[in-house]
């Protein structure tokens, strides 16, 4: 994880997704997900780009059962874009950049 993308956690993903101004693309993944590792490069990369347009953030599934269980994510990777504290956009499975930006394209601001 760099600079770019925060962990969050059980008792702080409501108030980070909350109080967010801009979308925040939020990665459930684990240590042991091989095509987790394979799109860390990607959201890393579209967290420099959009800057001030979408916030890149993290979920360890297995720290953090509440927020896996709430939004049921049944595997890994699952990506949800949050905009305005609500999901808008849900994407299972390691997907490429461009295939990425057109799911959530048209949230960010």
């Amino acid at each position: 994880m760099s600079e770019l993308t925060k962990a969050l956690t059980d008792s702080t993903f409501d108030e980070e997704i909350g109080s967010a101004e801009e979308p925040v693309l939020v990665d459930f993944w684990a240590e042991w997900c091989g095509p987790c590792k394979l799109i860390e490069p990607v959201l890393e990369e579209i967290a420099e780009e959009n800057k001030g347009r979408l916030r890149v953030s993290k979920v360890n599934v297995d720290d953090n059962l509440d927020i896996v269980r709430r939004f049921d994510v049944m595997s890994i990777p699952t990506l949800i874009l949050f905009k305005d504290g609500e999901p808008r956009v849900r994407l299972v499975g390691a997907k490429g950049k461009a295939q990425l930006l057109q799911e959530i394209g048209r949230h960010l601001s």
